[in-house]
């Protein structure tokens, strides 16, 4: 029977021979920016969840780890980056233009206010209601005629916020009559909240309308607008009656100055003036009067 050859017994003073390299230890697998182990490797293939109630994933709250590349969610809608040149002074111009707008309508209602309030002021153009209007007034023209001056006239005042108002009447009086040969009365009003030219104008100006048998005629250079109101019903008899108004606006006062006389045959005067003298007298005095209720 054959036997397989021997090797060749090795010397006993030589050294081993080295046998094939050893294989290096196995490297753990290095993080990466991919999610999956190689950019060529294809996702795994999700497994199915097991059966059971539904639980949703949990958000990530930070960055994964072993991704250093990977953010922290956001939440919300991104920030508005603004220029450093222009998103600021745009901002600012919107601003002011919203802060002008606003103090733009402010001086709008405070100038309406004040204009309103200016436009709605009483215009008493410095005139006074003095509460002895029979003191102040100027009735100097009729005493030529009336020479007995009356010693107790009557004089009545009103204050209020909305008007002012004096009166006063005066009998007046011939030398050696006992009684009253004509009458004369003065009144001021300061309207201070209504303007008084609508009705005073539609009172005056159409007084013939409304009361038959009277004149009406405009008087220039009293105020800003006067009516003189007379009537004579005596037709140069010893009976009947003599009337004459000056009616004076000026501003938001108003103004009247009245004369009547009433014949009679027990009346000892007999010749009462005329109508004309007397419109003279009242035009007179009625400007007297009114520069002595100023200031």
């Amino acid at each position: 029977m054959s036997t397989p050859p021997q090797q060749p017994a090795q010397p006993a003073d030589r050294p081993p021979q080295p046998g094939p390299p050893a294989q290096p230890p196995s490297v753990p697998p290095q993080p990466t920016a991919y999610p999956y182990p190689s950019p060529q490797s294809a996702p795994p293939v999700p497994q199915s969840p097991p059966p059971g109630p539904f639980q949703p994933p949990a958000m990530p709250t930070g960055p994964q780890p072993g991704n250093p590349y990977a953010q922290a969610p956001q939440y919300g809608p991104p920030p508005v980056a603004h220029s450093a040149a222009g998103g600021g002074a745009a901002g600012r111009a919107v601003l002011w233009a919203v802060v002008g707008a606003v103090v733009a309508s402010a001086a709008w209602a405070a100038g309406v206010f004040l204009v309103g309030a200016a436009a709605n002021a009483a215009d008493l153009r410095g005139y006074t209601a003095p509460s002895d209007l029979c003191s102040r007034a100027d009735y100097g023209s009729f005493k030529d005629e009336y020479t007995a001056s009356d010693s107790t006239p009557t004089h009545s005042s009103l204050k209020d916020r909305a008007l002012d108002e004096s009166y006063c009447s005066v009998s007046l009086k011939k030398s050696g009559s006992s009684y009253a040969d004509a009458y004369l009365s003065i009144q001021i009003d300061l309207h201070k909240k209504t303007d008084p030219a609508p009705e005073f104008t539609a009172t005056w100006k159409n007084y013939e309308r409304a009361h038959t048998g009277y004149d009406v005629g405009a008087v220039e250079g009293i105020g800003d607008e006067a009516y003189l109101v007379t009537q004579d019903t005596t037709s140069g008899t010893s009976a009947g009656s003599r009337y004459a108004t000056l009616a004076v606006r000026d501003g938001w006062v108003t103004y009247t100055m009245s004369y009547s006389a009433y014949l009679s045959s027990y009346d000892p005067d007999k010749d009462p003036p005329k109508i004309d003298e007397v419109s003279d007298w009242l035009k007179t005095d009625t400007r007297g009067t009114l520069d002595r209720l100023k200031g």
